[in-house]
């Protein structure tokens, strides 16, 4: 089979879909694997790492996307719709939900639509998690950073300092993002409250988180728990579905001024009402006195982290893909629960609401 490894051209996007060890991995067995030239450069590696590991390198993107099998991380961009072939695979992040055009066009060229994002295994996410956790350790961060006076915060240090009331991060979602934001959070001396509307995983965070409050997730409560919040996380997740809201524009007058706001489901369309899709060259913006970091593509602030962290979890199933194609959803069943779009159809049952009018 012919793989194509395209450059991301997502802004800011520096991850790359495939690492020189899995393109050897792959040429070993037989396969033709073409790489865009600098797809590497974010993270450091170089196009002759990838040669040497026996891809070809491409100067032109048309060329990549001729390919059998496409391996990306992000959603093909609008100036990729073109390359589109019928029969041909994909295997990257989708989020459909959010991205109805994109759906549409990928449903009428015929093409073939395993997301990472839906990639099943015994009640996990594998794929979407080993970027979760690092979104979620992020997402700490960039709360932290735009509490700084400079960037219209409240002026405080989330870490505290000796004598003084802690700040308080809010975190609504207790599932990989939220606890690893909760970590991070309790790590640097926060008051950290999770919540969830799950009374299972309540009960489950209340024995291993023992460093934060946690409470079920109901409307009361987020009201009341936000009010004196510095930071407030988004860390809420319907597999396959829009994210659901959680904060509407009503809640940001209850606030204080220069509260944080991260919305780490933007990429499914943002848990909050007054959220839009932002980048790493532009952030955040002001919302009746409230920061809001919206960014779509979070771990790319930490490519190469992140693209260890993402090859790592697929290289296993872009094996089978290129090994077997379709029929790959025969040897394993989590990579036949991602299988999203076959030849213009709707495969996963979460999709099939999607309104792509």
């Amino acid at each position: 089979m012919v793989i194509g490894v395209p450059k991301e051209i997502k802004t800011e996007e520096y991850r790359v879909g495939m690492l020189p060890e899995t393109v050897s991995m792959l040429v070993k067995k037989g396969h033709r694997v073409l790489v865009e030239r600098y797809a590497g450069a974010g993270i450091n590696t170089a196009d002759k790492l990838y040669e040497q590991a026996g891809a070809e390198i491409c100067n032109n993107p048309a060329d990549i996307w001729q390919s059998d099998l496409i391996i990306k991380v992000k959603e093909p961009l609008p100036s990729e719709y073109s390359f589109f072939r019928e029969g041909q695979i994909i295997f990257t992040f989708f989020h459909f939900a959010s991205n109805q055009k994109m759906t549409g066009f990928l449903l009428e060229k015929g093409v073939n639509c395993f997301a990472y994002e839906l990639v099943e295994k015994n009640g996990h996410l594998p794929i979407l998690a080993s970027m979760s956790e690092i979104a979620g350790k992020l997402a700490v961060h960039q709360g932290a950073k735009y509490l700084e006076k400079e960037y219209g915060g409240k002026g405080i240090c989330l870490s505290g300092a000796q004598g003084l009331k802690k700040s308080k991060v809010v975190i609504i979602g207790g599932g990989v993002v939220g606890t690893n934001a909760a970590k991070v959070a309790c790590g640097m001396g926060a008051d950290v409250v999770i919540m969830d509307i799950s009374q299972e995983k309540v009960r489950s965070l209340k024995k291993t988180m023992r460093g934060c409050r946690v409470i079920l997730s109901t409307r009361e409560d987020i009201r009341k728990e936000i009010r004196d919040a510095d930071v407030v996380i988004g860390a809420v997740l319907v597999s396959g579905a829009k994210a659901p809201r959680v904060l509407t524009r009503d809640d940001l007058k209850i606030m204080e001024e220069g509260t944080v706001i991260v919305d780490v489901a933007i990429d499914q369309g943002g848990c909050f009402e007054t959220s839009h899709p932002t980048t790493h060259k532009e952030p955040i913006y002001k919302k009746d006195g409230i920061i809001h970091y919206c960014v779509a593509n979070i771990p790319g602030i930490v490519p190469r982290t992140s693209t260890f962290a993402l090859v790592a979890a697929t290289t296993p199933y872009i094996i089978l893909l290129a090994d077997y194609g379709t029929v790959a959803t025969q040897k394993s069943i989590p990579l036949s629960r991602g299988y999203a779009l076959a030849g213009g159809e709707i495969l996963h049952k979460s999709l099939k609401k999607i309104n792509l009018q």
